[in-house]
């Protein structure tokens, strides 16, 4: 059965998950991109931006890993880009260029409406305007048996934890502190939600834990 799941997603020590002052120059946030070095330097994430060479290590192992069995992808709009309210023109089609590394459908909350965007590589981006729950059943529809990973931001991953939408999640502590910007799980009470921790692996850039619901 279709699960929806958080995978390779990385807080800092004191659980932020995008730094502030997210915009074009810092599209993590003011000191969030630090937040991912123990990814950057893994083999899968090097090739997937064209680069060669990589570590083929235990974080590397879950950089695959998040990806396997992936049929679809929900993301927030701030996920998606920097522009706020209504979309100006058809411009603005993602960070990731012509060929983003998604390769499947993703479907990225917004209160605004768009026409769908085909990309290269198998990507198309569609937008939801009628809410989380529209938004999940769309994704395990076109996923077609397989997984939905949720990609974030924060806030996108809070909602569907508040409504125990998520089977299950791969967060990465990253041995850092952000002090401010989005926190994961302020206010969200884990355990009463049904959450526990399954699985917890170390490695010199990060610590890896797998948190399920009962």
């Amino acid at each position: 059965m279709s699960k929806l799941r958080v995978n390779a997603f990385t807080v800092s020590i004191d659980g932020f998950g995008a730094g502030p002052g997210q915009d074009l120059k810092e599209p993590l946030g003011v000191g969030g991109e630090a937040l991912h070095t123990w990814m950057f330097g893994t083999r899968t994430f090097r090739n997937m931006s064209g680069e060669d060479g990589g570590t083929a290590d235990t974080d590397d192992a879950f950089v695959t890993r998040s990806f396997e069995n992936t049929g679809a992808w929900i993301m927030g709009r701030n996920m998606f880009g920097p522009v706020r309210g209504a979309w100006p023109d058809d411009t603005w089609k993602g960070w990731w260029g012509d060929n983003p590394p998604y390769h499947v459908p993703v479907f990225v909350l917004t209160h605004h409406p768009r026409d769908p965007i085909v990309m290269e590589g198998g990507t198309t981006f569609r937008f939801v305007t009628d809410g989380i729950h529209s938004a999940l059943e769309k994704a395990k529809a076109a996923a077609d048996g397989k997984d939905v990973r949720l990609g974030g931001g924060v806030a996108t991953i809070r909602q569907y934890l508040r409504e125990k939408l998520i089977d299950d999640m791969h967060l990465a502590i990253s041995p850092m502190l952000l002090g401010s910007g989005e926190n994961l799980f302020a206010g969200i009470d884990m355990v009463k939600l049904g959450y526990r921790c399954s699985e917890q692996v170390g490695t010199p850039n990060a610590m890896h834990v797998t948190i399920e619901r009962d």
